[in-house]
């Protein structure tokens, strides 16, 4: 059995959802796919796939076997075009991981900016707000936001955020004023559900000092888009990135609380995997992301 052509028929096969598309791209007929698949699980001793009239679907073996076949899929075409001097070609399927929040409001539209730009690459996008690990999730690029990276990714910096206080013109007018920092005790506080320190709030000035305020955060939310909601609803003052709520300040539905107080900065980075050979689709989206978020930071 050719081997690597068993295990592309199968890559192809998950990724397209169905076999005579397989046989179309192939330029061959849906029995002969059959065939080859039939052949990959006896050589397995597992079924992979599991076929209807209307769809098809990995086994529990399948999606195992899946991730493993495709990184040597892509890894035995990186070394023959290296070995050959051959120019890649801008195409197949990207895998790309990034938090809901960012995800929605900055990564969507530069993906479909991206595709635009080289319509044979397919995109697929997966927005979660909890880490993914490359490796098992088969994911070719993650964008992460600050805290600990992972010791088995390259973390490229792509961009760092200020994180002001910010506030809406009504909450504004309705409550007292916040001079100081230590005001921030006898207002409404919005923040983050989960964080360490809780609903303790440490900022610096930009003349070097620092302080810490308990706030009173009687509601605390786990999705960054539901706290920009709130914060346009008036609903409070909060801690934000310049990330998640710049457009809101430049066009004065939001402005910023104590503007020369900040906390730690948001760090943004782009994942992954450590290969040396790294498909043309994920280099190229690499560079294309950090030159659009790099620039706007």
């Amino acid at each position: 059995m050719d081997s690597i052509r068993a295990m592309r028929t199968f890559v192809r096969a998950v990724d397209l959802g169905s076999l005579s598309a397989v046989a179309r791209e192939f330029d061959t007929t849906q029995p002969t796919v059959s065939k080859i698949i039939a052949g990959l699980e006896a050589e397995m001793g597992a079924r992979l796939l599991t076929r209807t009239t209307t769809s098809l679907s990995c086994t529990e073996q399948g999606e195992r076997f899946y991730l493993r076949a495709r990184q040597m899929v892509e890894a035995y075409d990186e070394a023959k075009a290296d070995v050959r001097g051959l120019i890649e070609r801008p195409e197949g399927r990207l895998r790309v991981a990034a938090p809901v929040s960012l995800g929605v409001l900055h990564l969507n539209r530069l993906v479909l900016e991206f595709m635009q730009h080289y319509p044979e690459i397919e995109v697929d996008v997966t927005l979660n707000d909890r880490f993914i690990d490359l490796a098992v999730e088969g994911v070719d690029v993650a964008v992460r936001i600050g805290g600990d990276l992972p010791p088995d990714v390259v973390a490229r910096p792509l961009a760092t955020y200020e994180r002001t206080l910010v506030a809406s013109p009504a909450y504004v007018t309705a409550h007292a004023a916040i001079r100081r920092p230590e005001d921030l005790a006898k207002h409404a506080y919005l923040r983050f559900a989960r964080l360490a320190q809780g609903d303790s709030v440490t900022l610096g000035h930009r003349d070097g000092r620092q302080t810490t305020v308990l706030t009173q955060a009687r509601y605390r939310i786990n999705n960054s888009l539901a706290i920009r909601e709130a914060l346009l609803a008036g609903a409070g003052v909060g801690l934000a990135p310049d990330w998640l709520v710049g457009d809101l300040l430049e066009h004065g539905r939001l402005q910023r609380i104590l503007p020369t107080w900040r906390a730690s900065p948001h760090a943004l980075f782009l994942l992954y995997p450590p290969r040396r050979y790294q498909p043309l689709r994920a280099r190229l989206f690499i560079d294309f992301v950090t030159a659009r978020l790099g620039a706007h930071a």
